[in-house]
């Protein structure tokens, strides 16, 4: 495909959310004279397949739509209050660590030409790089695109809007008025004084909050296994494939992969063996 198809493919989805959002009064009128430089994106290449972000929100950061999704075709993963972080795994393979007090809405079936989920709390992707659709996160006042990259945001009440790209680059753009930034690896972009100001990051362990501890909910052992392997360095698990689909909830608190290898097979009458640097989960003899 060609780099003009492309950006016309690109073009069309950002009309489409653009057109949305002007209909449901989500834009101010100055943004009209702006709207030609905001759905043309620039669009640059990047080697990672796998991209991470990490999204804090809070009360300000509202679901965009919360009313106006269309139910029959998302899906609605919620964290309760109090709760450690709640982890998924989408469509796409993209990987959602949720905080306590979130809530994420995505589609079923991500569009042919573009990927895009609802945030209301605070959470962290790791998203699978596809140049070809891009991965768009809609708030109440932020559109976040992923441009193959690893960032953290903060958008709580009382502080200021702020994201820190831990890897590759992000860009960051105000439905108030248009404004965009490009965020690159080592960068911090924040909201102040009604403008958004890039400076270098400060604190680099930004991240760790949402892997120290993590919990899945019916969610299949083969995505278990992929984001334990994400979070912890040394031994790798690994599952033969006909459990790869086997339902599991389970609760992971930084353990070794072997002392997390115990646990699954425990609870689900499993056994494993060790070899070459992996941890292999099979059915008992």
């Amino acid at each position: 495909m060609t780099q003009n198809q492309n950006k016309a493919k690109t073009d069309a989805a950002w009309n489409r959310l653009y057109g949305r959002l002007e209909t449901d009064g989500l834009l101010s009128t100055t943004n009209e004279r702006k709207r030609a430089t905001l759905i043309r994106p620039v669009f640059y290449r990047w080697a990672a397949a796998i991209a991470v972000i990490c999204i804090s929100a809070a009360s300000l950061f509202l679901l965009a739509k919360s009313d106006k999704i269309d139910k029959e075709n998302f899906l609605t993963l919620q964290n309760k209050k109090g709760a450690v972080t709640l982890v998924t795994t989408l469509e796409d393979g993209s990987i959602v660590y949720l905080a306590d007090n979130t809530k994420l809405d995505y589609p079923i079936h991500f569009e042919k030409k573009t990927r895009e989920v609802f945030l209301k709390g605070n959470a962290l992707f790791d998203v699978t790089g596809n140049k070809e659709r891009p991965f768009l996160i809609e708030t109440k006042d932020i559109l976040v695109e992923v441009l193959g990259t690893s960032f953290y945001i903060k958008d709580e009440t009382g502080t200021a809007f702020e994201l820190a790209v831990k890897r590759g680059r992000v860009k960051v753009i105000r439905k108030k008025n248009g404004q965009q930034k490009l965020v690159i690896a080592g960068e911090t972009v924040r909201l102040l004084s009604d403008k958004l100001t890039v400076s270098q990051t400060e604190n680099n362990t930004l991240f760790d909050h949402y892997t120290n501890k993590i919990q899945f909910k019916d969610e299949t052992l083969g995505n278990i296994l992929r984001v334990i392997n994400r979070t912890s360095d040394g031994l790798k698990l690994e599952a033969i494939p006909e459990l790869n689909n086997r339902p599991l909830t389970f609760t992971f608190s930084s353990n070794s992969p072997e002392n997390v290898a115990q646990l699954i097979c425990l609870a689900l009458d499993l056994t494993y063996t060790k070899k070459d640097g992996i941890l292999l989960i099979s059915e008992m003899n």
